[in-house]
């Protein structure tokens, strides 16, 4: 009698091809993370009140935090070089940003009537040009320009714009972020070591070393944008002085508000000083303020932003454009302004969070220890007796490590 071989049962997972398993793995992961992102998004929309303030404190202390760490690290005590930074740096960008506004606010008649005059001018030149565009033509489009602003202006302006609808609300944002910038000045890094606590024991070194990353990130960004917002109406606007054409100082203003939106805000504050240059002065002082706006612009892109923010932090220029429009569609101009500080700081801590052991070991973290030295617990010595170890390590008399 011959020997039957019963055959096993095939596993199932075994049977599926290869390329059917791992998508399906990927599948339900992105699913699960486009749910999360969803559901955090409708939390923020619910507490965007609170969001927008925080975020701006944020910023603010990116700005600001590096002078109140040079100061402490000279002796001066914590709480008076945060009042002193606080005091200071508020004092000084109000009255820069006061300034701008100003300007540009008491220039913004004259500015109007002269893009309005350069628009009706370039129509006349574009029916006459090789293009023969008709005025009925640009008329079109420019009603259809008209038409999509006034339909998408509530989307333009919504957000923090629109909760500062009442005097309450923007009285409660503004207390709010001062409140908090206060806490980010004197106490932010203990409020991280908090918000590290959440992170299982064994990843919290390295979520630490990115969070360091990304606000070390975040300080760059902020220089970066002011310093080119600075150069940019320092020197779009000294051309338009030494050129001759009208409306100098409010341009120059229009130039340095648009510095804060990259690329987009550069592009269009320079287009309408081109426009006006073009209408009042010819073509000929036209071509020379595009040269200008063309060498401030390659000033920036070549030699500032890389010397301040390195090669870690630089975002090409696709994503940054991206990331723009990403943010207008999402919560408009506000989330234009945002948008790209916060691709700054994820560029920069999922960068971290993925080098590998020995770049992560041998990383600077900004004056604190580095993971691997003395932040390891000892076998007697709890977790959260090294973050606290950690928390004070800003201090002046701190222990070397054994």
């Amino acid at each position: 009698m011959s020997e039957l071989k019963i055959s096993r049962p095939e596993d199932a997972s075994t049977a599926i091809p290869r390329v059917l398993r791992v998508s399906a793995a990927v599948s339900w992961r992105l699913l699960v993370i486009a749910a999360s992102l969803y559901v955090l998004g409708m939390i923020i929309g619910r507490i965007y009140v609170v969001v927008i303030p925080v975020a701006i404190a944020l910023l603010l202390a990116a700005l600001l935090a590096p002078l109140v760490s040079w100061l402490a690290h000279r002796r001066v005590p914590q709480a008076l070089a945060t009042a002193l930074v606080l005091i200071g740096g508020l004092a000084v960008v109000g009255g820069v940003f006061s300034f701008v506004i100003n300007a540009f606010i008491n220039g913004f008649p004259d500015l109007q009537r002269q893009v309005l005059a350069s628009l009706d001018a370039l129509k006349s030149w574009l029916a006459i040009s090789p293009l023969h565009i008709n005025e009925a033509q640009i008329g079109q489009y420019l009603e259809q320009a008209r038409e999509w602003l006034q339909t998408n202006q509530a989307a333009l302006t919504s957000g923090a714009l629109s909760t500062a609808s009442t005097f309450g609300n923007f009285l409660t944002g503004l207390v709010l972020a001062l409140f908090t910038l206060i806490y980010f000045l004197y106490d932010g890094r203990r409020v991280w070591l908090f918000l590290v606590r959440l992170a299982p024991r064994q990843v919290r070194d390295r979520v630490d070393h990115a969070g360091i990353a990304g606000f070390t990130s975040l300080v760059g960004f902020v220089r970066a944008t002011v310093l080119v917002a600075v150069v940019d109406a320092l020197g779009i606007g000294l051309g338009l002085v030494l050129l001759g054409v009208p409306l100098a100082i409010p341009l120059a203003a229009l130039v340095f508000l648009g510095g804060f939106v990259p690329i987009i805000g550069a592009v269009a504050s320079g287009a309408v000083a081109v426009l006006i240059a073009l209408v009042t002065k010819g073509w000929v002082v036209a071509v020379i303020l595009v040269g200008i706006v063309l060498a401030v612009q390659q000033l920036e892109g070549n030699v500032l932003q890389p010397l301040i923010l390195g090669r870690a932090v630089r975002i090409h220029a696709l994503g940054v454009v991206l990331a723009i429009s990403i943010g207008v569609v999402i919560n408009g101009i506000v989330g234009a302004l945002l948008a790209i500080p916060m691709v700054a700081v994820l560029n920069s801590a999922i960068r971290a969070l993925l080098a590998d052991e020995e770049e992560f070991l041998n990383a600077p973290s900004a004056g604190e220890p580095k993971p691997g030295d003395s932040t390891k617990p000892a076998d007697d010595e709890s977790d959260d007796d090294v973050v606290d170890k950690k928390a004070d390590a800003d201090e002046p008399d701190d222990e070397k490590k054994n």
